[in-house]
């Protein structure tokens, strides 16, 4: 995963399609349910904090989503902990050498 990556107008597999409208048929269902603005209600759960690598890979790729899954993921990049995520993402080095390994 790649925080600081954005790719505008990214061409989409239809299998990544299918998954990505599994996951808002999911989102659809909880926050139909609960009221939202998170899944399960008025606060961020487990359930959020599954999902937000799959919000960051949503933005990253510029897909277009609909309300609303759209305020769904900017309420969960609001929040202080992804708020901290993605500045710690944007300072780490491009390469990290102890990461790299040879193969």
């Amino acid at each position: 995963m790649n925080i600081k990556a954005h790719f505008p107008k990214f061409k989409l597999w239809s299998r990544a399609q299918t998954d990505i409208d599994r996951v808002l048929a999911i989102w659809a269902e909880c926050l139909h349910n609960y009221g939202g603005p998170f899944l399960f209600g008025q606060r961020p759960c487990m359930a959020d904090a599954m999902f937000a690598p799959v919000v960051t890979r949503l933005l990253t790729y510029d897909v277009a989503l609909e309300e609303p899954y759209a305020a769904y993921c900017a309420q969960i990049m609001a929040l202080p902990a992804m708020q901290e995520w993605v500045a710690a993402a944007r300072a780490e080095a491009e390469e990290i050498d102890e990461l790299d390994a040879e193969f």
